[in-house]
């Protein structure tokens, strides 16, 4: 009898243990949720407040012709900003006029030209005078010539090189000068391919270079009260991912491609990636450009703004968490996914 009831005691106690011990992790994922809940909350509380005296803050702007850049132009000067909207063309500037108001300024910007830049920049400095420049936002960008790295020449890494990674460092150090005397931003586009490289070419590596120089900025000028900001779209539906654009590209550069090549990447090759671009590339980009251009105002306007932005689920859900993963991994899903050569040994 002693002995039942020694053991039922200590069954009961055991009982108790494993009912604590299941409180005590209950307790702990609800107490871990509410700090994460309460951070979130307090993120977007303390994010809503924004900059004020609006009109009298100027913001240059890279690439406004279309996509991002055209969107944000028009959005600021709503939000009462001083708009200085940079176009490669002339209708572009022209469009933005009849549209905007006449707060807005467009300028001709061809973001591979350094003399161009220093003129944009000579013209800026008039119009801010003494308030300086409360931001600029390089956009402006390109994603051709884009093909595999052994169809490329050097001449094809240097044209984007210019336009996407120089360009964005030369138009930023033209106007430092005028950003710290307000105190202001620089806000860069880059993109989530400036985290993981799933394609050949240049595009990768100058948004990895963006990302490095977005970096260190942020760093040099923060005694100076200049924030340094980084935007990281996923897939949009712009001219950068324009599917029909893109294959015009490729048919391009298998065209000037030797024989040789050809035949190692089989003479069905563009015929395989043509119908491979349709069927994943076409379906991945968000026609919501809305969803970029509100964290752009957001690192423009936002008294506390983020350090960086990853506008779109696939960049927050996919990309993001794949650049993260051990190389072996990233690697076997784009090569499991790839449009492989003839002589593939894979």
């Amino acid at each position: 009898m002693w002995n039942n009831l020694g053991g039922g005691v200590i069954h009961d106690r055991i009982s108790i243990f494993e009912s604590n011990i299941q409180f005590t992790v209950h307790f702990m994922i609800l107490y871990a949720f509410g700090l994460v809940l309460l951070f979130y909350v307090f993120r977007w509380f303390r994010e809503l407040k924004r900059v004020p005296n609006k009109c009298e803050k100027f913001v240059y702007i890279t690439g406004c012709d279309s996509g991002f850049g055209n969107l944000l132009a028009r959005h600021l000067d709503k939000k009462g900003f001083r708009v200085v909207a940079g176009c490669y063309t002339e209708k572009g500037e022209d469009e933005l006029k009849k549209i905007c108001t006449d707060k807005l300024t467009t300028l001709h910007l061809d973001v591979s030209d350094h003399d161009n830049i220093s003129k944009a920049a000579d013209t800026i400095k008039t119009l801010v005078g003494q308030r300086g420049l409360w931001a600029v936002v390089n956009n402006a960008g390109v994603s051709v010539p884009t093909a595999p790295n052994d169809w490329l020449l050097i001449e094809d890494f240097k044209h984007m090189l210019d336009v996407n990674l120089y360009g964005v460092i030369d138009v930023t150090l033209s106007v430092l000068p005028l950003i710290k005397r307000a105190k202001g931003r620089v806000v860069n586009v880059a993109s989530i391919f400036g985290r993981i490289s799933p394609i050949g070419g240049a595009y990768c590596v100058s948004k990895y270079g963006v990302e490095a120089f977005n970096d260190s900025l942020r760093r040099s000028m923060a005694p100076f009260g200049v924030k340094v900001l980084c935007i990281e779209p996923g897939f949009f539906k712009t001219s950068v991912t324009d599917s029909s654009a893109l294959q015009r590209n490729f048919e391009k550069m298998w065209e000037r491609l030797p024989q040789d090549v050809k035949d190692e990447y089989g003479s069905d090759y563009m015929d395989r990636l043509r119908l491979a671009m349709r069927e994943k590339f076409e379906k991945m980009a968000d026609p919501d450009l809305m969803k970029v251009v509100k964290c752009m105002e957001h690192a423009v306007a936002a008294v506390h703004p983020r350090t960086r932005y990853s506008p779109g689920w696939d960049a927050k859900f996919f990309w993001l968490p794949l650049s993260y993963m051990p190389t072996f991994i990233s690697d076997a899903f784009f090569l499991r996914n790839a449009v492989k050569p003839k002589v593939s040994v894979l």
